[in-house]
């Protein structure tokens, strides 16, 4: 009697799919060296511990000037400022510009102390005593004014000390590798690669570099290294095990000892219902069989499930069957468990989400975001935050290329993205708005979000421009209704209601002990504390403005003497970490920041109120995938808020 086994109750498509997908393929987490780090996968949100640049330094050639020295200075009305010296790249300064007085500096030095804005050196002059030619200049004339912070980059604006970096499941391009090497990371936790082990079967095949013997009705072995090469662009490791020829006894040793040593085993060929294919009987003997046979042409015969500890897969034995039942079924398993993004092509094509003007009459790389506006539309919004930045990279997907007489690119236009990688997908989530430590870690439970740190007035004003899926605001301004209009289409903006909502402790960050006894903002203003505040952007200066109003009320004075008073009210940070590590420095006495910072850093805490933090979403997005996994986030979001100290509903 013919033991040949025949198909059966063909499974679907989808049969298959979840089948696979039920395998669990992923192995564990491991870290690697930062220079093995490419092309791999992060396991676990990367936090920055250090402020990116880590000193204010100037973004240009010029003088390092008091800004105020400079105000009304013009071509018709220069001013001329005393010159005390030169600060070069890579070099402390030795000087302290003082009223009257600037600086030289070079791109990329670090500000002295008593300045803060530089004047390019092509709106000045250089003025001699009598000494005649070569003689070297000991004044400068300012012919054009400047404001606080002009042409300096801050420390902490590419990157600040606390900043969630990358998120879990960023893939490890060029680009974050430069993201990580600026952070002084060197070993770097990644998702584990799958291990895949190769089994090839049937008597007919021969491995390329073998001899073969067409007489016989021999073949090479094709199978075995396409598939190899399809799990490793999966993001698998592939190990290939010696041919199994039909002998069940070696074929069933071969598939145990892979079992043992992969996380998934794959075997081509002997999946048949033919007498002499016996690879099933294998599986049912030692391991469980799943599914045989799918109703989908080319691969038919096809089996999933298990040897031991190990997934199993076996692909028919034909090449063209056998890549594309691994490439429909395998290989997005094999993706998942890796953590790798699904392929895209090199270039694609998206409406500008904004209007952008640009006329230097040169061509522009601009570097551009991708953005799935929920109804199958992409978006394009450019991404600049300057030459200096690394993390422009990480934030943009590729660049426009914008011809130098196009001046205009309307919202609603058509442009084409040259994509940084083919691998490049549009987040399923833009946000922008407020940092916060909660959000952070509610942005881990969303798949492939994009964040960027831009305060709550500056996140409210794009959200208005209609380009995000959705803005975090702090303070009482954001519970107001905000407008938001749909940047590619017809129509009245409509009102953009919070779909989450928390609140956090604020107030001033003091060294551990609170050794000078601060008590509230009173001491800022009535005693000689140096302060570090957040930049005007944040909602928690607008919440510390709120308060020192109040307090002028109550003194009945004006609020523009109250912050007069406070030594630093102007000296601003980007990030609700840096002002906590000013303090801890010794550069400030005190800092303007959160409780669950001070608790974080081991610092003092003098508590000043509670601030509301609301999600807005964008009115034309509300429905879209990535807003309802926010929602949802921040709605099973209490695990969050309790570890936080200082945060509630």
């Amino acid at each position: 009697m013919s033991d040949r086994r025949e198909f059966r109750d063909l499974a679907e498509p989808e049969e298959a799919h979840e089948a696979i997908a039920g395998l669990d393929l992923a192995p564990e987490p491991e870290a690697v060296p930062l220079r093995e780090a490419r092309g791999r996968v992060l396991a676990e949100r990367v936090d920055a511990d250090l402020d990116v640049p880590g000193f204010d330094r100037a973004s240009m050639d010029g003088y390092a000037v008091r800004a105020r020295d400079t105000f009304g200075a013009d071509e018709a009305d220069p001013a001329t400022l005393e010159l005390i010296g030169a600060v070069h790249a890579g070099a402390e300064p030795d000087v302290t510009v003082e009223p009257g007085t600037c600086a030289e500096i070079s791109t990329g030095a670090v500000m002295p102390d008593g300045a803060d804005a530089v004047v390019m050196v092509e709106r000045t002059t250089e003025l001699t005593d009598a000494g005649g030619e070569g003689t070297a200049a000991d004044a400068i004339e300012i012919r054009t004014s400047v404001a606080p912070g002009d042409h300096v980059m801050f420390a902490g604006a590419d990157v600040a000390a606390g900043d969630r970096a990358l998120g879990p499941g960023t893939r490890l391009t060029p680009r974050e590798i430069g993201l990580l090497s600026a952070l002084g990371v060197d070993e770097v936790p990644v998702r584990g690669r799958p291990t895949v082990g190769i089994v090839s079967t049937g008597d007919e095949l021969v491995r390329p570099g073998g001899d073969l013997h067409s007489e016989r009705g021999q073949i090479y072995d094709v199978n075995s290294y396409t598939i190899a090469a399809g799990v490793e662009e999966a993001g698998g490791e592939a190990r290939l095990y010696p041919h199994a020829g039909d002998d069940y006894d070696e074929m069933e040793r071969l598939l145990v000892e892979a079992s043992e040593e992969c996380d998934l085993v794959l075997s081509s060929g002997s999946t048949s219902a033919s007498a002499v294919d016996v690879i099933y009987r294998v599986i049912e003997e030692r391991g469980d069989l799943l599914l045989h046979g799918v109703s989908v042409k080319p691969g038919k015969p096809m089996l999933v499930g298990r040897v031991g500890d190990s997934a199993y897969v076996g692909l028919p034995g034909y090449p063209v069957s056998a890549l594309t039942i691994f490439r429909t079924f395998v290989a997005p398993a094999v993706r998942e468990a890796a953590g790798e993004p699904v392929p895209a092509t090199a270039t694609a094509t998206g409406l500008m989400a904004a209007a952008e003007r640009y006329s230097e009459g040169r061509m522009r790389l601009m570097p551009a975001g991708l953005l799935d506006d929920g109804s199958g539309r992409t978006l394009v919004y450019p991404v600049d935050k300057g030459s200096g930045a690394t993390t422009s990279l990480v934030e943009a997907d590729g660049v426009v290329v914008v011809d130098p007489d196009t001046e205009y690119l309307a919202a609603g236009e058509s442009v084409e993205v040259e994509l940084f990688s083919p691998d490049v997908r549009a987040p399923t989530l833009l946000a922008v708005g407020e940092d916060d430590p909660a959000l952070s870690r509610l942005l881990d439970r969303v798949d492939r979000p994009r964040y960027l740190p831009v305060g709550s007035r500056e996140g409210l004003r794009r959200l208005r421009d209609g380009v995000p899926d959705a803005a975090v605001v702090a303070g009482e301004p954001g519970r107001d209704p905000v407008a938001a209009p749909d940047p590619t289409a017809d129509g009245e903006p409509v009102t953009a209601e919070p779909i989450g909502e928390w609140t956090r402790e604020w107030g001033l960050i003091v060294p551990a002990g609170n050794p000078d006894d601060v008590t509230g903002l009173a001491d800022l203003v009535d005693r000689d504390l140096r302060f570090v505040n957040r930049d005007s952007n944040s909602g928690l200066r607008t919440t510390l403005a709120t308060a020192l109003a109040d307090l002028a009320d109550e003194r009945g004075t004006s609020r523009r003497e109250v912050t007069d008073a406070v030594d630093g009210f102007d000296r601003a940070v980007r990030a609700h970490e840096s002002p906590a590590r000013r303090v801890l420095a010794g550069d400030a006495d005190a800092g303007l920041g959160l409780r669950a910072t001070a608790e974080r850093l081991d610092t003092g805490f003098v508590p000043l109120g509670t601030q509301p933090v609301a999600i807005h979403a964008n009115p034309a997005r509300a429905d879209k995938p990535g807003v309802a996994r926010l929602r949802e986030a921040v709605a099973g979001g209490d695990d969050v808020f309790d570890a936080l100290a200082g945060y509630g509903r």
